[in-house]
Parts: structure tokens; C-alpha cells; sequence
């Protein structure tokens, strides 16, 4: 017989995935911090009308214990890269956010103003930008230079992704997946990671196809389509690396 919080779980699994990366900088990490939090849950009486929240939670539990207080951070505090990336990349409300990280409302509404004003005085990077339609690829350069970095080229096809890579060394890619009949965007990140090493994000409309731990995958995911505030928030995790752990 089918267990609906078994389930609901397995279907936020993408989605914590997703967080873990983000925060942690790595596929390998943020899936490992996922894998034991479900365990813890699954093996307790925990019971939850929100999984996913749950989920979360845990996450961001083990993390903080793993990570602990001597951990260096880079420009933001640790609850404030939780809290943006809560609220902007899986979209959460603040009054949701706040309890998974375990901060008083208004607290945590103040941490994310400040952390939402810090963002905006961030250092800056060259992004490379590779999109094969023309309109979304003008918004993604709108919005990179919105928030502050430099658009060193933008690419349609694979060839021309790698050629600018290597003339420009970009401090950051933002990669959309299919990029029709100029290829793929993976393949074209795969071939540039050969000799450069960056951070990329993947701009995908169907993230969870990205996220199923099976395999190597990017850490840092963003969907279509997505507010400014979110490419802000996956931007400066991916430039300054998330809060690495031991």
C-alpha cells in the first residue's frame, strides 16, 4: 500500500536537492546532506502535513551542525544565504522560510532585507551566457547586468560557446540545456570545464530532470521562468561557492 508522506517526499527530493547544492557549492555535498536527512526522517514517527518543508529543514539542520559556528562565511551570514535561497530559488514565503531555518519572523524578515542589500553591493564577474533564443538570451544579459556583472559573450550553439570560453575566461557560465540545433548546453559546458575551471548554473525548465542524484549534475539549477531576485540569489552562491564543509 502506498504511504502519501512516503511519497510526498520522494517528490521533494529534486527540490532539496536543489537547496542543498546551492548552499553547500556542490552536487556531491548538498546530495549527501539530503540523503542522510531522509533517513533521519524516514526512520522516525515525525509526522508532517508539509514534506517538503520538512525536508528542508532537516537539510538546513544537518548543515548548520556540520558546517558549525568557526565556519569562515563570504559577504553574507549563513541564515541570510538560507534565507534568500529559501525564498528565492524554491520560492518559499518568508513566513514559511523562517522556521526552517529557525529564526523569529521578524528576525528573519530583517536578515533578508539586509541580505537582499548586500547582494546588490556584491563583486562583480564576466558571465558568458549560453542561449539559443534570441529574446530570453537579451532578458538573461538584461538581468546579469542588473545585477552587477559583466555579459562577456553570448552563445547559441556549442562551438561558439566553447570558442568565446577560451577567448574570454568568464568568471561564471549561465547554460540553458537544449539549445536546438546548435546542440546541447551540457555538452558545451562539459567540453569548456576541460580546461577552465567555473562556476555554471543551468537555466532549465524542467529542473528536476537536472536533479536526480544519479549521475554528475550542476549545482546550481534555476527555472524558467525565474524573477530577477532569483538570479541574483544562485549568481553570488555560484561565484562565491556556497559555505564549504569539511
Amino acid at each position: 500500500m502506498s504511504n502519501p508522506q512516503h511519497d510526498n517526499l520522494i517528490r521533494a527530493l529534486p527540490y532539496a536537492r536543489r537547496y542543498a547544492r546551492a548552499l553547500s557549492g556542490s552536487q556531491v555535498r548538498g546530495d549527501g546532506l539530503v540523503a542522510d536527512s531522509l533517513k533521519d526522517m524516514l526512520s522516525g514517527d515525525e509526522p508532517t502535513s508539509d514534506p517538503r518543508a520538512a525536508l528542508y529543514t532537516h537539510v538546513t539542520r544537518r548543515f548548520d551542525r556540520l558546517a558549525g559556528p568557526g565556519t569562515p562565511e563570504i559577504g553574507l551570514r549563513r541564515k541570510q544565504r538560507q534565507l534568500l535561497l529559501l525564498t528565492s530559488l524554491e520560492e518559499m514565503p518568508i513566513e514559511g522560510a523562517a522556521p526552517v531555518v529557525g529564526l523569529d519572523l521578524e528576525f528573519a524578515k530583517a536578515e533578508l532585507a539586509d541580505a537582499r542589500d548586500r547582494l546588490r553591493a556584491s563583486a562583480a564577474t564576466d558571465v558568458l551566457i549560453i542561449e539559443d533564443e534570441p529574446i530570453i538570451a537579451m532578458d538573461i544579459e538584461e538581468l546579469v547586468q542588473g545585477c552587477g556583472h559583466r555579459v562577456v559573450g553570448v552563445a547559441s550553439t556549442e562551438r561558439d560557446a566553447v570558442d568565446i570560453a577560451r577567448r574570454t575566461r568568464p568568471g561564471l557560465i549561465l547554460a540553458d540545456i537544449n539549445l536546438g540545433a546548435g546542440g546541447d548546453g551540457a555538452n558545451a559546458v562539459s567540453r569548456i570545464l576541460q580546461s577552465h575551471h567555473v562556476p555554471v548554473i543551468f537555466v532549465t525548465a524542467y529542473p528536476e530532470r537536472l536533479l536526480t542524484g544519479e549521475e554528475v549534475e550542476p549545482a546550481f539549477v534555476i527555472t524558467k521562468p525565474f524573477e530577477p531576485i532569483m538570479l541574483a540569489v544562485a549568481t553570488y552562491q555560484a561565484v562565491t561557492g556556497g559555505v564549504h564543509l569539511d
